[in-house]
């Protein structure tokens, strides 16, 4: 009778230690000082890997209506990169894949089912670490859109400049180590991103 409380609970025990809670985030897409997207980014933790998701759609008019759909699946083990792939379309129609793995002491990266490059380096920040951590003391990042490093430059009062290899600029503004608000420079759109509360 006495085994039975102590197997309940150390089942318990092990389904707790072995999973952190499911966190979602949000941030509407800010066009003009008009909402024409939202972003939602999440993160889970099981054993030892975190795992990482984001979402974000934009439909918007430039010179015609369009849509834009980024989806991004990230993985990390015991706080280092272990694999992202990036997925980009515009109007439905895909536009860019970029896919980085950990194989034996480097990353392959993969952009458009062509092998581009390698690094090998561990990699222990990305890009979408930026939605939960603030940099603080990084000066570098790794983007997993397009597979390069960013350089991380602090601003100030808790702003961050990342730039990225082709020298465009994203800003971020934390309060209290919680990203409220970044304006990205998105390649085929620009635009900011706002937490919601």
């Amino acid at each position: 009778m006495i085994r039975l409380p102590i197997l309940i609970g150390l089942l318990v025990f092990i389904a707790t230690k072995s999973t952190a809670p499911n966190t979602s985030k949000y941030f509407d897409i800010v066009l003009k000082d008009k909402i024409v997207g939202v972003l939602k980014v999440s993160q889970n933790t099981k054993d030892s890997i975190t795992y990482y998701q984001s979402s974000t759609v934009i439909k918007t008019r430039l010179i015609k209506d369009i849509e834009l759909d980024y989806n991004y699946d990230v993985s990390f083990n015991d706080m280092l990169l272990k694999k992202t792939n990036v997925q980009i379309t515009v109007n439905n129609k895909p536009h860019s894949e970029t896919i980085t793995l950990w194989k034996d002491g480097y990353y392959q990266i993969t952009e458009n089912s062509n092998e581009e490059n390698t690094i090998i380096e561990p990699i222990a920040y990305t890009t979408i670490l930026l939605y939960f951590q603030e940099p603080v003391d990084i000066d570098r990042c790794y983007s997993e859109q397009d597979g390069s490093i960013n350089h991380i430059v602090p601003l100030g009062n808790h702003t961050y400049k990342k730039i990225n290899s082709q020298g465009k600029e994203n800003t971020y503004y934390y309060n209290n180590g919680i990203l409220k608000k970044a304006v990205i420079d998105g390649g085929i759109v620009n635009f900011e991103m706002v937490a919601r509360d």
